[in-house]
C-alpha cells in the first residue's frame, strides 16, 4: 500500500486540470446505472484509460468513464462503471479510484450496484439502501503495510454505511411512493452465477442480496473516513426452490428501469451534501 500515495497524488493531479472544482459527493454506477451522469450541468468527461494508475473496465454496462460536473448545484465525480475481482484486477486497483476522489476532496460517497435478491419478499426492481455487508470475496484492499496517511491500520466496521443516510434514503422512497428495502449485501467473486446450494448458504448467513462489487470500494471508503451510502437495484430472484435462468440483457434492462428510482434518492443525497 506504501506505493499507492505517489500514484493517488499524480492521478489526482491530471483530473484537477480537466476539472478545476472541489467535489463534494462521489458516485460510483454499477451495471447498467449510467444514466445518472447524463444529469450533469457543466460535465467533463474523462475516460479511465487516460487517467494515470486506472484499470479500464471491461464489464457489461459500464461505460469506464469519470464523469465530473454540477448535479443539483453540487460539485460532484461520477464513476460511470467499476472494476470488479472476476475481471482479474487486485482489490487495491479496483479501489484505487476512491482513493484519488477521497484526495480530490470528497466527503460522501453513494456506490450503487445491480444485485440478486436472496430476501422472498424482495422483488425484481425493488431498491435496497445497504446497511451492512458480507465479504466473502476472500480478499481485502486493506492488506499489507499501512500507510498512516490514507487511514487507520485497524478502521471500525461497525456501521459502514452511515446510518443517517441510511433514514434518508428510506424516506426518499416513502415520500416518492416506491419499494426500498434496508438490509445486508454479501459480495462474491464471480463471474459466474451462484448454485442453488450456494444461495441457501448466502441466505442463512443473513444476506437479503449478492453481487460482485461495492464490498471493496466501502473498505476503503470507511478507511479514508468518507461517509457512504450504498444502493443496491434487485435485477433478478435467486431463490433455489424457484430459481430462473438469469441473462445478462436481462439485468441491465431492470437496472435501466429502475433508475428513476435510484436518482431520486441519489439527487437527494446530492443536495443535503450540498
Amino acid at each position: 500500500m506504501l506505493d499507492q500515495y505517489d500514484k493517488i497524488t499524480e492521478a489526482a493531479a491530471f483530473i484537477r486540470e480537466r476539472w478545476s472544482l472541489t467535489p463534494k459527493v462521489s458516485i460510483i454506477l454499477g451495471s447498467g446505472l449510467g444514466g445518472i451522469s447524463g444529469a450533469l450541468a457543466d460535465a467533463v468527461t474523462i475516460p479511465y484509460d487516460e487517467i494515470p494508475h486506472f484499470a479500464r473496465s471491461t464489464a457489461h454496462g459500464h461505460a469506464g468513464q469519470l464523469v465530473c460536473g454540477l448535479l443539483e448545484g453540487v460539485p460532484v465525480v461520477v464513476m460511470e462503471g467499476r472494476m470488479h475481482a472476476y475481471e482479474g484486477y487486485p482489490l487495491q486497483q479496483i479501489t484505487f479510484p476512491v482513493r484519488v476522489m477521497k484526495r480530490l476532496g470528497t466527503e460522501l460517497l453513494i456506490v450503487t450496484n445491480a444485485c440478486g435478491g436472496l430476501n422472498p419478499q424482495y422483488r425484481t426492481g425493488d431498491l435496497m439502501v445497504i446497511e451492512d455487508h458480507i465479504n466473502l470475496l476472500g480478499d481485502n484492499p486493506l492488506t499489507g503495510i499501512n500507510d498512516e496517511r490514507l487511514g487507520p491500520r485497524f478502521p471500525d466496521m461497525s456501521a459502514p454505511y452511515t446510518p443517517e443516510l441510511v433514514d434518508a434514503a428510506l424516506a426518499v422512497a416513502r415520500r416518492e411512493d416506491f419499494t426500498a428495502h434496508r438490509g445486508v449485501y454479501v459480495a462474491v467473486t464471480g463471474p459466474n452465477l451462484e448454485t442453488r446450494a450456494e444461495y441457501r448458504f448466502l441466505r442463512i448467513i443473513g444476506a437479503d442480496v449478492v453481487g460482485m462489487s461495492t464490498v471493496p470500494e466501502v473498505l476503503v471508503a470507511v478507511h479514508s473516513s468518507l461517509r457512504v451510502l450504498g444502493i443496491s437495484v434487485i435485477t433478478d430472484m435467486c431463490l433455489p426452490d424457484a430459481l430462473e435462468v438469469a441473462t445478462v440483457e436481462q439485468i441491465l434492462a431492470v437496472a435501466n428501469s429502475a433508475e428513476p428510482k435510484l436518482r431520486a434518492i441519489i439527487l437527494a443525497a446530492v443536495k443535503a451534501a450540498g
